[in-house]
C-alpha cells in the first residue's frame, strides 16, 4: 500500500476534527495514531507476552510491560497529585472484577489479544481480530448495560493508594510491588534467561509517554473499552431497539452526553480510531496478516472475542484500563486485575493448544 494516500487521508482527517470539533480532540487522534504504530510496529502485546512467559519461559514480553508500567506511574503519579483536574482510573473492588478478569485473561488467549492488541491487530488487517472488533463492541455494551446487577453481588469503594498514602508513598508501593513482579517472573523463568528485548523496551518507552501525553491532553488515563461499548450503544439507539434513560449505567450524566454527542467528543474514541490508523499505516509497509484458520477456530474466535468485550466492562478495564492506567495511577482494582487476568490466561494458554490456534 502507498503511504502517501493513507498520510493524506489521516492529515484530512486530522484538521476535520480540528476545524470542526476541537484541536484537543485532533491532538488525542495524533496521539492514537502514535499508539496504534508503537504497538503495531513493536508487536507490544499484552496477550503474547503472558504467553510467552508461561509456555516458553521467555520474561521479556513481561519485562517490557512491567517497564511500561514503572514509567507510567513515574510519569502519572506525580501529575495526578500536581494537577487536580486530572483523574485517575479508578475502580470499585468487586465480585464483578475478580470474575471479568480471570474470564478476560483466559479469552484474550483464544482471541490473540486484549483490547489494544484487538484494536492494533485490526488496523494490521488480521482477519480473526477485524471480525472480533465489532463483537468486542457488542460484548463490552451488553456488559456496561449489565452492570449494575454484577454490582449487585457484591462491591467496594475504589481504593486510591495516592489518597491513603499521599503522592510519594502511592509511588513508593507502585515500584515495589513492580519490583514485587519481577523478583517473581525471575523464579519462574530461572536462570540464565535474555531478560529485555530491543522491540519490548522501545514499545515500553514509546507507550509510556504517549500515555502520559493522553492523560494531560484528555484528563484522564488512557482506555479502550469504553470507546467499544460506546460505539455499539449509539448504533442500539439510532437503530431504536434500546433506550438507555432505563438503564443504570447509560443513564448516568455522562455518558448521556456522550450518547447524544458526536463519537468525535469522546477522547477513548478518538484514540482509538488513531491507533486504528496507526496500525494501518505499519501494515502499509507489508505485514504478514496471520495463518488461515478452520471453520471452528473462527467460530471458536468470535465467542471468545464477544466475551473478551463483555468481561472487560465487568472488570473495569482491559490490559489498558484496568492494568496499565490502573495501576500507573494508583488504582488498586489494577493490582486486583493482573492475578485474575494471570491465572485466567494460565487456563486460556492450555485451552488454546488443544484448540490448536
Amino acid at each position: 500500500m502507498n503511504r502517501l494516500p493513507l498520510a493524506v487521508l489521516m492529515a484530512a482527517f486530522f484538521i476535520l476534527v480540528a476545524l470542526q470539533v476541537s484541536i484537543r480532540q485532533a491532538v488525542l487522534f495524533a496521539v492514537g495514531i502514535g499508539m496504534g504504530a508503537a504497538l503495531a510496529a513493536a508487536r507490544f502485546g499484552f496477550t503474547t507476552g503472558w504467553r510467552q512467559l508461561i509456555c516458553d519461559r521467555d520474561p521479556a514480553g513481561m519485562t517490557g510491560q512491567l517497564l511500561l508500567l514503572a514509567l507510567a506511574a513515574l510519569a502519572a503519579l506525580p501529575l495526578l497529585g500536581q494537577f487536580s483536574e486530572l483523574n485517575a482510573a479508578l475502580g470499585p473492588l468487586s465480585l464483578s472484577l475478580l470474575i471479568g478478569a480471570f474470564v478476560f485473561g483466559l479469552t484474550m488467549q483464544i482471541a490473540d489479544g486484549c483490547g489494544s492488541g484487538t484494536l492494533y491487530k485490526a488496523g494490521l488487517g488480521v482477519p480473526l481480530n477485524m471480525a472480533i472488533l465489532p463483537l468486542f463492541a457488542l460484548g463490552s455494551f451488553l456488559g456496561s448495560a449489565h452492570l449494575d446487577r454484577w454490582l449487585a453481588l457484591g462491591a467496594l469503594e475504589p481504593v486510591n493508594l495516592s489518597a491513603s498514602f499521599g503522592t510519594q508513598g502511592a509511588l513508593l508501593l507502585t515500584l515495589l510491588g513492580l519490583l514485587g513482579l519481577a523478583c517473581a517472573v525471575r523464579v519462574w523463568v530461572g536462570p540464565g534467561k535474555q531478560w529485555f528485548a530491543r522491540r519490548w523496551v522501545l514499545g515500553a518507552i514509546a507507550l509510556a509517554v504517549l500515555a502520559t501525553l493522553n492523560l494531560l491532553i484528555a484528563g484522564q488515563p488512557w482506555g479502550v473499552v469504553y470507546g467499544f461499548g460506546l460505539w455499539a450503544a449509539k448504533i442500539a439507539v439510532a437503530a431504536g431497539v434500546w433506550d438507555p434513560a432505563a438503564n443504570a449505567f447509560w443513564s448516568q450524566t455522562g455518558n448521556q452526553v456522550r450518547l447524544a454527542q458526536t463519537l468525535l467528543m469522546d477522547v477513548t474514541s478518538m484514540t482509538n480510531i488513531g491507533i486504528l490508523a496507526g496500525a494501518l499505516w505499519v501494515a502499509s509497509a507489508g505485514v504478514e496478516a496471520g495463518r488461515p484458520l478452520t471453520g471452528r477456530q473462527w467460530a471458536i474466535g468470535l465467542v471468545a472475542g464477544f466475551l473478551m468485550g463483555y468481561s472487560s466492562r465487568l472488570a473495569f478495564g482491559c490490559n489498558v484500563g484496568a492494568l496499565l492506567s490502573g495501576i500507573s495511577t494508583g488504582s488498586v482494582h489494577g493490582w486486583l486485575w493482573l492475578p485474575m487476568a494471570f491465572a485466567g490466561t494460565l487456563f486460556g494458554v492450555r485451552l488454546r493448544a488443544r484448540l490448536r490456534f
